[in-house]
C-alpha cells in the first residue's frame, strides 16, 4: 500500500488531483485508515496508469471515468489503442516540424495547412469513445444513480450484497446446476432493475470484472465466502455460453 503523498511522488500526479480524483469517483483509494490517510494498492496503481495514458491522449476526465467503469474494458486492448493513437500523434508533431522549418526556411507566405489536420487521430480517438466510452449503459447507470437518494443507493447494494451471500452458498454445487443459473439470472434482472439494462454481453463482461478487480473480488468474497467471486464468473461464463454468446474460457 502506498500513501497519498507516495502515489503523488512516483506517478507526478498532485495530491490534490488525487483527491479530486477520489471525490468524482475515478480513483478511489483502496483503503482509508482510521486517522484519514489514503492508501493505494497495485490494482489501484494500475487504474492510475490508464488514467494517465488517456489524459495524455486528452481525453477528459470524464470519458476516461465512462471508459475504466465499462464492464467490458480490457485493458490489452485499450493499451493497443493507446499506442495506435499516439503513434498518430506522433505523426501529426513530426508533420508540423517538417511543416515549421519549411516556413523558417522559406517564409511565412506558405499556404500549405495540411499539416494542421488531425482527421485520422481524431477519427480513430472517436472509434476508441465509441467502444469504451460513454455507452447507453453507464449513461443510464449514471442518470439513474444521480436521481437517487442515500438510502436507495444502499438498498441497491445491499441486495446485491445478499444476492452475491446466496449465490456463495451455492460454491459446493457445479455452476451449471440449475439453482446455480437461476441465481445468475436473477443476478442480470437485479443490475438491469437497478442501474442499467445488463444485456448478456455486458453480464459476460461483469463476470471477468468480478475476478479481475480485486476490490470486487474480495467484496463479492466478503459477502459469500472465499472463492465466491470466482464460482461466479464460472456460473456466468456458461449462463451466457448457453444463450449464444460467444465466450473465451
Amino acid at each position: 500500500m502506498q500513501t497519498v503523498k507516495e502515489v503523488s511522488k512516483q506517478s507526478g500526479v498532485s495530491v490534490r488531483a488525487l483527491h479530486h480524483y477520489d471525490a468524482i469517483d475515478l480513483l478511489k483509494p483502496t483503503k482509508i485508515t482510521e486517522a484519514g490517510y489514503r492508501l493505494y494498492d497495485r490494482a489501484a496503481m494500475k487504474r492510475l496508469q490508464n488514467i494517465l495514458m488517456f489524459r495524455e491522449l486528452e481525453f477528459p476526465l470524464k470519458e476516461i471515468k465512462a471508459i475504466l467503469n465499462n464492464p467490458l474494458f480490457d485493458a490489452n486492448k485499450a493499451l493497443e489503442q493507446q499506442i495506435k493513437l499516439l503513434e498518430l500523434r506522433r505523426k501529426h508533431i513530426e508533420e508540423l516540424i517538417v511543416y515549421a522549418r519549411k516556413i523558417q526556411k522559406e517564409g511565412v507566405d506558405i499556404m500549405d495547412f495540411k499539416a494542421f489536420h488531425k482527421e485520422e487521430m481524431e477519427q480513430y480517438a472517436e472509434e476508441v469513445r465509441e467502444k469504451w466510452g460513454a455507452t447507453k449503459a453507464y449513461g443510464e447507470c449514471m442518470e439513474r444513480i444521480n436521481g437517487r437518494t442515500d438510502t436507495e443507493m444502499k438498498n441497491a447494494a445491499e441486495k446485491m450484497r445478499l444476492l452475491f451471500a446466496e449465490i456463495g452458498m451455492f460454491r459446493k454445487c457445479m455452476p451449471d446446476e440449475q439453482n446455480v443459473q437461476d441465481k445468475i439470472r436473477e443476478l442480470q434482472v437485479l443490475i438491469t432493475e437497478h442501474y442499467y439494462h445488463c444485456t448478456d454481453e455486458i453480464l459476460y463482461g461483469l463476470g471477468k470484472l468480478y475476478v479481475a478487480d480485486e476490490r470486487m473480488k474480495d467484496n463479492i468474497d466478503q459477502a459469500g465466502g472465499d472463492g465466491t467471486a470466482e464460482f461466479v464468473e464460472q456460473a456466468i461464463l456458461i449462463y451466457c455460453k448457453n444463450r449464444g454468446i460467444v465466450v473465451s474460457e
